[in-house]
């Protein structure tokens, strides 16, 4: 079994995988004050809940937009396992003709979620993680990585609003019924989910005008609540970015 885990800005999630299998995923918050034996004691945990014990892990895999937590994770992980994880990064393959100015700036995230939208999904492909920030990015017909868009996220939205004004509130994310409101939360609220699915909306029109007709897939924590506002129809897939790890490290290390 091999350990993935993908450290986001607000959360990081972990996968294990046997062979080609995900058989558990779990989140935890990112948090830049953990030190390794605290990350050590709860990947343990977490995996204990799920029957998983530390000899049945001899491989792992990192992907990581937050150095910080990086090093301690990397320790964590040693500690537990004693593997050293392969790290998303410059020089390791990927299988990705990556087309963007400076290839070695290509984020670890976006590297992980091409590489799983150019193996599960029909090319040309338009992938999109709506996280703590909205990215949108291409692959064309042969599976080259393009390039794309950073916007700011639902969450950032949210909190700019309430931090930046005397008046409006800090709200949680909850549904609304009609894109006009009638009172102040869910005119916020309508203006992130109609706001962000519109955004979306354009960018997966406009990237298809360049690229062609395909599919589109899209993952991070706000993708399931955006996607009713869309009025393009496209695929949810939580675990693009696990997936991602996987096959990357299928692609580093020999198989037994």
């Amino acid at each position: 079994m091999i350990l993935a885990v993908d450290v986001g800005n607000t959360n990081i999630c972990l996968g294990v995988f046997d062979g080609d299998e995900l058989v558990t995923e779990s989140r935890i918050d990112t948090n830049n004050t953990r030190m390794a034996d605290q990350y050590a004691i709860m990947i343990r945990e977490i995996l204990a809940l799920y029957d998983i014990q530390p000899e049945q892990i001899d491989g792992a895999v990192i992907s990581s937009v937050v150095p910080t937590v990086t090093t301690q994770l990397k320790a964590a992980i040693k500690k537990l396992y004693g593997v050293t994880p392969l790290m998303v990064e410059p020089g390791l393959k990927t299988g990705l003709n990556i087309k963007i100015d400076d290839p070695s700036t290509l984020g670890a995230d976006l590297a992980c979620g091409a590489v799983a939208a150019k193996e599960l999904y029909p090319l040309p492909c338009v992938v999109i993680d709506v996280g703590t920030a909205t990215k949108v990015y291409a692959l064309d017909k042969n599976g080259a990585m393009l390039g794309g868009i950073i916007a700011p996220g639902v969450k950032i939205s949210l909190e700019a609003l309430a931090d930046k004004t005397a008046a409006l509130p800090l709200i949680n994310l909850g549904k609304v019924d009609n894109v006009i409101g009638t009172n102040t939360v869910d005119c916020m609220r309508s203006g992130i989910l109609y706001g962000t699915a519109g955004m979306l909306d354009n960018f997966i029109e406009r990237f298809q005008e360049q690229i062609g007709k395909g599919s589109v897939v899209a993952t991070g924590g706000y993708s399931r609540v955006i996607q009713p506002y869309c009025r393009n129809e496209f695929e949810v897939n939580p675990n693009l970015l696990l997936e991602g790890l996987r096959i990357i490290y299928n692609k580093n290390v020999k198989k037994k």
